[in-house]
């Protein structure tokens, strides 16, 4: 079993977001990281401040959708930048701890701005021994 990773993958004018790992859990938290990246380097964000985020849905594709939006929402509406994420997954109910800190535009360089996720290349799913979760956001 390998370690839980993040990854981009090309999407036309796009950007895929993906995360890998042994439970769901691990892979909506690298899929987060990889959102992040799209961004600024997650390892430049500090754990200053923690925010809450819960979300339900009626299947695992939904839910990931759903965690990508509120996390794309709470950085635009709070102006943060989250490089850590604690995630727990019963079902389809998540709840999760987002640390980031404000963003800081000379530090962070943020050079896009994520608009939204897509329901393009959604997909949660076990491949061999590990979960994958991926779309692509729109930027």
């Amino acid at each position: 079993m390998s370690e839980p990773r993040w990854e981009h993958f090309p999407h036309g004018a796009d950007i895929g977001i993906r995360g890998v790992g042994p439970t769901m859990a691990s892979a909506f938290e690298q899929v987060a990281l990889a959102l992040t990246a799209v961004l600024t380097d997650p390892s430049s964000v500090a754990s200053k401040e923690t925010v809450e985020i819960r979300c339900e849905a009626s299947t695992a594709d939904e839910l990931l959708y759903d965690w990508v939006d509120t996390l794309i929402y709470e950085m635009s509406t709070r102006s943060v930048l989250f490089g850590a994420y604690d995630v727990k997954i019963d079902g389809f109910r998540l709840r999760a701890r987002a640390l980031g800190e404000t963003v800081d535009r000379a530090r962070h360089e943020p050079a896009i701005e994520v608009k939204a996720p897509t329901y393009t290349e959604l997909r949660v799913a076990r491949v061999d021994d590990q979960w994958v979760a991926q779309c692509v956001v729109d930027v």
